[in-house]
């Protein structure tokens, strides 16, 4: 073999890089990483709440929801019960007395006034109702 101290034509050697060495350690240090991650103990240490598990009991039927529907003729009725004003005055306070939760949920024929609709709440609102959630669908309706 013959060696070149000058390049043809007037021009310098370029200088190289020998990637040899380079590459071996990458290889070695490769190798080492393989062997050695297995054997790292990862732990992470998470603190979950305790999980209590609660017996859920369907409620009875004397506590379905309260439900007050205001008909076309201004006529309240609740849970399928026809009421005077007067009656619906009397009435709430005890029904709200005799249960646990102090939810009404209203619903309204389209062509009632928005005032009496109004008028309703408030007056359940006196007889002690917390909660009073009008309905858009009527109560157990299917669907989206």
């Amino acid at each position: 073999m013959a060696m070149q101290v000058k390049a043809p034509h007037g021009k310098s050697p370029a200088p190289t890089i020998n990637v040899t060495p380079l590459v071996d350690v990458v290889l070695v240090l490769l190798i080492i990483f393989m062997v050695v991650t297995p054997l790292l103990d990862r732990k992470f240490w998470v603190h979950t709440p305790k999980q209590e598990k609660v017996e859920v009991t369907q409620p009875d039927e004397s506590e379905a929801p309260l439900v007050l529907r205001i008909g076309a003729g201004g006529e309240f009725e609740i849970n399928g019960v026809t009421l005077t004003k007067e009656e619906f005055l009397q009435r709430l306070p005890r029904m709200f007395a005799a249960r646990s939760d102090h939810v009404l949920f209203v619903s309204a024929v389209d062509a009632v006034p928005y005032q009496l609709v109004v008028e309703a709440m408030d007056l359940a609102r006196e007889a002690g109702a917390v909660t009073i959630a009008p309905l858009t669908k009527p109560l157990g309706a299917e669907g989206s």
